[in-house]
């Protein structure tokens, strides 16, 4: 059986489940399940593609899960409690589970931005979103 993942097959997802006003930045946002294609368990893999004046999310950290992202493509903003730094292709940035520490990536460019993230899997995760006093 072929290993193989034609990413461009995979289903775009598009959008996200942010209450409004919330969701607005992130509604056309787009992301690949490469994970779930690869029939994946323990950690996810997805491919996001940010349009100029898209958002990845809200800014948010996990209580249990590691997130790993690199930039295949363009540049984004990586936003954070320390700031904001321009992330391009070749860069990656590494968010430890519990580190209460929001992060979000925007796209502030005139060019889409690819972007590949990585992230354990848990049924009880917990998230929080500092900026919009919400919990997921």
């Amino acid at each position: 059986m072929a290993k193989r993942i034609d990413a461009s097959a995979v289903a775009a997802k598009v959008g996200t489940t942010y209450p409004p006003p919330f969701d607005e930045p992130c509604r056309k946002r787009e992301r690949r399940a490469l994970g779930d294609a690869a029939g994946l368990t323990q950690f996810g893999v997805n491919l996001l593609r940010l349009a100029p004046g898209v958002w990845s999310a809200q800014r948010h950290w996990h209580v249990r899960e590691d997130e790993f992202i690199y930039v295949l493509s363009g540049e984004v903003v990586l936003v954070t409690d320390d700031g904001e730094e321009v992330l391009r292709a070749g860069d990656a940035a590494g968010f430890k589970a519990g580190e209460a520490n929001g992060h979000c990536l925007q796209n502030r460019s005139s060019a889409d931005a690819v972007v590949l993230e990585v992230g354990s899997r848990f049924d009880d995760e917990i998230a929080y979103y500092p900026d919009i006093d919400m919990v997921a």
